[in-house]
C-alpha cells in the first residue's frame, strides 16, 4: 500500500501536501486551531470568512459524508480574526469504516500545522439537568466503541502509551467558561460517552452509561481525541444535547430532531467559538 492511500502518518502528509497545493498562495498554513463540526453544527462553517473549500472527495485518504447535516469539506480561512482549518463533517464507525480510518482526518489536521483541536457533536443528554439545546463542554470522555485508533504499528507522529489523565485540556476547558461568561452563553459541563451506533441507546444502556458517569452519549468524537492526545495535540470540545436519551423522557429519537436542535442552538454556538478562537 502507498503512503498515500493508508491511514497514518505517511498519508497524512501527503494528503496535507495535497491540500496546500490548493490553497495556492495562502502556504504554508498556520492555524490556530483546527474544528471540527459535527451533526447539526456545521453553520459554524459559513462564518469562517475568506473561505477556501476542498471537498473530502479530493483529498487522499478521506471518505465521502453520508450523514445528514455533514457537507464534507475542508475549510481554509479565518474566525474571530485568526487563521482556521475546519472539517464541516466527519465519517463515523458505523458507516463501516476502522477508528484509524475516523481518526485520520485529525493526523491530516497536524500535517498542516494544526496544534489545537476543537471539536464538537450532538449528543444525548443522560444528566437529567440537561435539556435539549445545551452546550455541554467536553471534560472527559468514555470510549466504550471498543476500538481503539491507535491500534498497531505506532507512527511516527504518536506516543505509544499516550496519557490519558486529562485529554481534555484544563487550559481550553478553563478558556471555554471564560468565553462563555464574555458571551453570556449558558454552558453545561460533563462526560461525553461514545458508543460505536449507529442504533441509538436502550433505556438500560442509558441506565448504565449513567452508572459510569456519562453525562452526554453519542457515535463519534472519541477516535478524534485518542489520535490528538498520542500526537500532543491539546483537544477542546462541546456536546450539542440535542435529545433527552432513551427512558428519561419517553420521546422516540431520530436525527431530524438533531439537526432541527442544532440550527436553533447555531447562533449560541457560533457565538461561543468564534469567542474561543479569538482569544488562543
Amino acid at each position: 500500500m502507498s503512503p498515500a492511500s493508508g491511514n497514518g502518518a505517511a498519508a497524512a502528509r501527503a494528503a496535507a501536501d495535497g491540500v496546500r497545493s490548493r490553497l495556492g498562495a495562502r502556504a504554508p498554513v498556520a492555524p490556530v486551531a483546527a474544528i471540527v463540526l459535527g451533526s447539526g453544527l456545521g453553520d459554524l462553517a459559513a462564518r469562517i470568512e475568506n473561505p477556501v473549500r476542498v471537498p473530502y472527495a479530493e483529498i487522499p485518504g478521506f471518505h465521502a459524508t453520508n450523514v445528514a447535516g455533514h457537507r464534507g469539506e475542508l475549510i481554509h480561512g479565518t474566525l474571530g480574526g485568526r487563521e482556521v482549518l475546519a472539517l464541516a463533517g466527519r465519517v463515523h464507525m458505523y458507516e463501516g469504516h476502522g477508528a484509524r480510518t475516523a481518526a485520520y482526518p485529525v493526523r491530516v489536521l497536524h500535517a498542516l500545522g494544526a496544534r489545537v483541536l476543537f471539536v464538537s457533536n450532538a449528543a444525548g443528554g443522560i444528566s437529567r439537568a440537561f435539556a435539549p439545546g445545551d452546550l455541554m463542554i467536553i471534560e472527559d470522555h468514555l470510549n466504550l466503541m471498543f476500538r481503539n485508533p491507535l491500534f498497531g504499528a505506532v507512527e511516527p507522529t504518536d506516543e505509544r502509551f499516550p496519557d490519558m489523565s486529562a485529554p481534555w485540556s484544563p487550559r481550553l476547558v478553563a478558556l471555554l467558561r471564560a468565553c462563555a461568561t464574555k458571551t453570556g452563553v449558558p454552558v453545561r459541563s460533563g462526560v461525553y460517552a461514545g458508543l460505536l451506533g449507529p442504533n441509538y441507546e436502550t433505556p438500560a444502556e442509558v441506565r448504565m452509561l449513567a452508572t459510569l458517569g456519562a453525562d452526554a452519549v453519542g457515535m463519534s468524537t472519541v477516535p478524534e481525541a485518542i489520535v490528538a492526545a498520542a500526537m500532543k495535540m491539546e483537544v477542546a470540545g462541546i456536546s450539542l444535547i440535542t435529545n433527552a436519551a432513551a427512558g428519561i423522557s419517553g420521546a422516540p429519537l431520530s436525527h431530524a430532531e438533531v439537526v432541527a436542535v442544532g440550527a436553533a442552538a447555531a447562533e449560541r454556538f457560533a457565538m461561543l467559538v468564534t469567542e474561543f478562537i479569538s482569544r488562543l
